[in-house]
């Protein structure tokens, strides 16, 4: 049989993904007994589909592919939320299965996909969409299915962790290692989506959703990037035992879902704090099958172009096959979600003030009034400046106190040289 593939979207994943089939479509005949057959490719720039040698099938306008009776299969690597939207509740209205890696898309339209594909009976997949290379939707949906899934946290940004490695071990400033990420192609010109956190609040929300059969959207992820992350605070983290990771955290909790991004202390010897570099690593706990890790790299044409064409020849197999879409939208639940300020955890503060007297017991009172514990002060003098950065590590408190003790901070007129930096500690 063949199956008639409509690729939207030809950059740098779409790319990766003609390279996939040129080279394996007889491999694909000869091991599953079906031809994937690229019938169209459309986007903004038909200079990359002539680089990949598909020019003759070229089209600049999607409605072309939609539109398509003989299109099986609609594959949009376009990302956004505008016209991506568009493309993909087109194809589903049409009657076509669609292979996405829209992680925007999918965490803030999920639901209104999800539908149109049950509605039209097709199927959507969306592996690409999380992790890149690293299968960790379709085993949700399928391996682990049977568990009651407790946690799901991990480091889905290669950016951020490239940036938060070369922070720790080279000692290199926020800026440095930045410009440096730009430089390997690891950032974009505008990194904001990496180095705020939106890219992982995306990500954890499209895998809460799945892990407790109940709907996460991006809005309701807290998120916080790793801006104000020094050489200072990961070399105190070192100091005490533990690794500086830009985390994605979703626990079921007794009070609903507890999902947040945010720069993250994890012991130095639990398996994600040994996830450097580009690498991507998403940890999962199960009832019965106790703590799983997915690794491997998180981005590139490559892995994440493998992805999507795994998508691509499972939906293949069930067309050629007559199956219905197996698992579609599972989110039968409607959990809470568990306020940030409910939040009970260990927390590390640092704080530039002048090193003058006063100074660290005025804080300590501020903190003693907020029901905030202290557990460890440390202080790390800057002798040509007159600044001291002091370094606080709470026992376990409340967010909400924590929030209120640093806000009273900041307001005490000539108490702070520059912004607060705060790393929540997991344990």
């Amino acid at each position: 049989m063949t199956v008639r593939i409509g690729l939207v979207g030809t950059g740098t994943v779409g790319g990766g993904c003609i390279d996939i089939l040129q080279a394996h479509r007889a491999d694909f005949a000869r091991h599953y007994g079906i031809d994937v057959e690229l019938a169209r490719v459309c986007s903004r720039n038909p200079e990359q589909a002539e680089s990949h040698g598909v020019a003759d099938l070229f089209t600049g306008d999607y409605h072309d592919i939609v539109n398509d009776p003989t299109i099986d299969v609609v594959v949009e690597l376009i990302g956004g939320t505008t016209v991506a939207r568009d493309v993909v509740l087109s194809a589903l209205n049409a009657g076509k299965a669609v292979v996405t890696a829209n992680k925007a898309l999918m965490a803030t339209h999920g639901q209104e996909v999800m539908e149109a594909a049950e509605r039209n009976g097709v199927e959507v997949a969306f592996e690409a969409s999380v992790g890149g290379g690293i299968p960790i939707i379709d085993p949700l949906k399928h391996s682990l299915i049977a568990n009651e899934i407790t946690s799901v946290m991990g480091i889905v940004n290669g950016t951020t962790n490239y940036m938060l490695t070369r922070m720790a071990e080279d000692d290199l400033s926020y800026e440095a290692a930045l410009k440096e990420a730009q430089a390997k192609g690891f950032a974009e010109a505008d990194p904001s989506a990496d180095v705020d956190g939106f890219d992982a609040a995306a990500k954890i929300a499209i895998l809460a959703s799945i892990a407790f059969n109940s709907r996460v959207t991006l809005d309701e992820v807290y998120t916080r990037g790793i801006t104000n992350i020094s050489p200072v605070d990961l070399e105190a983290a070192k100091g005490m035992g533990y690794a500086v990771k830009l985390l994605a955290i979703a626990h079921r909790t007794a009070a609903g879902i507890d999902v947040r991004v945010h720069p993250t202390m994890i012991p130095e010897d639990h398996q994600l704090a040994k996830v450097n570099g580009v690498f991507n690593a998403i940890y999962v706990v199960g009832d019965a099958v106790g703590e799983t890790m997915f690794f491997g790299e998180g981005a590139g044409a490559g892995p994440a172009a493998s992805a999507v064409m795994g998508d691509v020849l499972e939906v293949a197999r069930h067309l050629a096959a007559d199956v219905k879409p197996l698992v579609g939208c599972t989110c039968t639940d409607e959990l809470p979600i568990m306020p940030l300020e409910e939040l009970s955890m260990k927390y590390y503060v640092r704080f530039t003030v002048e090193d003058q007297l006063g100074v660290l017991a005025t804080i300590a009172r501020i903190f003693a009034e907020h029901n905030v514990s202290l557990h460890s002060v440390m202080q790390r003098g800057r002798e040509e400046s007159g600044s001291v950065d002091v370094v606080y590590v709470t026992h376990r408190a409340q967010e909400r106190d924590i929030r209120a003790a640093i806000d009273e901070i900041e307001a005490t007129e000539g108490m702070l040289l520059a912004d607060p930096s705060l790393i929540r500690v997991e344990e």
